[in-house]
């Protein structure tokens, strides 16, 4: 059949551009032989878009390969280092930050905590942060790429916070603000679907189909992950599972609700109950449960006890393969893990049990950074894809 315009072969150039780099970022070393054996596509056709990829930057030779007779083929590597991203992990009360090359790598990372909550200092120490990144960046041919915000609370599609309970904030234009700033693109979401991301590409989740990311800092959020995607719902505000209702007439909380799940299970709830055991951070208690303090042990396993509770309930729903405990009360697992397990075997129909796993995010507290620079790589590539103004096709 005809191709009707230049429109269209310009197309099929773009869609096999995108195959062929899919194939090198995930497979490679390649040859150009066996990308066209993995692809389908004629060997002119992947060399001449290699060719493109060579120019621009992003892949790159690197010697020759093992021969099944004949010739060494030449291999094939994607270029990570070609640009950098920025990844945010903005907490209620800490700021989390990386500077990731193509492949997410960990170039440089910094980390800051405060107490005050007010919107204006927050958002001065945010811009300051992000420079302070920025200029730690190497040399690159596409420099800094984007930057990708994780944020507690509701975050609609257009990189607003709408509401952040813990954070107090309304109606923060974030996303807008920091492009206006930085003159790069910005991606704002929640810190806990953040943190899912993070988990699902470079942690304890890669290769799981369904999971369910818990992310249990001063609030809890969650990020849903079914059939590998990324679930936000009709409105695109899902995973704010921390208020689930398990208290009827509970305790008050900042969203309106009463009894809601992060009050009994969080980081916040621990440091309440702590209060009159004289420590007031997680990092004191955490040092107090190595040092054999009995007291601050039965504090972990209570509030392991209630993430179970809400655990439970994110079992009953959705059935996962995989529930994934992350964020800065992960690094209690040795003490939460087995209220958490007893806890769910009291309360889950046991045929959703059957396949569960319980695991602890292999990133840590570091699964929403790692997942925020993420979302800034993949818009790159998004853009390369489609042969924007990344790549001259």
């Amino acid at each position: 059949m005809k191709l009707k315009t230049t429109g269209d072969l310009a197309l099929i150039k773009k869609m096999n551009t995108a195959i062929v780099l899919e194939a090198i970022i995930k497979h490679a070393p390649l040859s150009r032989a066996q990308i066209s054996e993995r692809t389908g596509l004629n060997k002119a056709t992947v060399s001449s878009l290699v060719q493109d990829l060579i120019d621009n930057h992003l892949v790159f030779e690197n010697g020759p390969g093992e021969s099944s007779g004949g010739r060494k083929p030449v291999m094939l590597l994607f270029n990570g280092q070609a640009g950098h991203a920025i990844g945010i992990d903005l907490g209620v009360n800490y700021m989390r930050g990386v500077l990731s090359d193509l492949q997410g790598t960990v170039i440089s990372e910094r980390q800051l905590s405060f107490k005050k909550r007010e919107q204006d200092f927050a958002l001065n120490q945010l811009i300051a942060f992000i420079e302070e990144l920025a200029s730690q960046a190497p040399s690159s041919h596409y420099g800094l790429i984007g930057i990708g915000v994780g944020a507690p609370g509701i975050v609609d599609d257009k990189g607003a916070i709408l509401f952040a309970p813990n954070l107090e904030w309304q109606q923060v234009e974030l996303q807008q603000m920091l492009e206006a700033r930085f003159q790069l693109p910005v991606t704002i979401d929640n810190e806990a679907n953040a943190g899912a991301q993070g988990e699902q590409k470079y942690g304890a989740g890669r290769g799981i189909a369904n999971q369910i990311y818990v992310s249990v800092g001063i609030g809890i959020g969650t990020g849903i992950i079914l059939n590998k995607e990324l679930y936000k719902g009709a409105s695109g505000f899902s995973g704010e599972l921390g208020h689930l209702s398990i208290e009827y007439g509970g305790k008050p909380c900042r969203c309106g609700n009463q009894g809601c799940w992060e009050l009994y299970a969080s980081e916040n709830a621990l440091l309440e109950q702590a209060e009159p055991l004289g420590f007031e951070t997680l990092e004191e208690l955490l040092a107090a449960a190595e040092a054999g303090n009995n007291e601050v042990q039965a504090l972990f396993y209570a509030i392991g006890e209630y993430l179970g509770v809400g655990i439970s309930n994110i079992v009953n729903v959705f059935n996962p393969n995989v529930v994934i405990i992350g964020n800065r009360m992960s690094r209690a697992q040795m003490w939460l893990e087995e209220a958490i397990h007893a806890s769910i075997a009291r309360r889950t129909l046991s045929y959703h049990r059957e396949k569960l796993q319980i695991l602890f995010a292999e990133l840590q507290d570091q699964s929403a950074v790692r997942g925020a620079a993420y979302y800034a790589i993949s818009t790159f590539f998004a853009k390369v894809k489609s042969g924007q103004s990344v790549l001259k096709l």
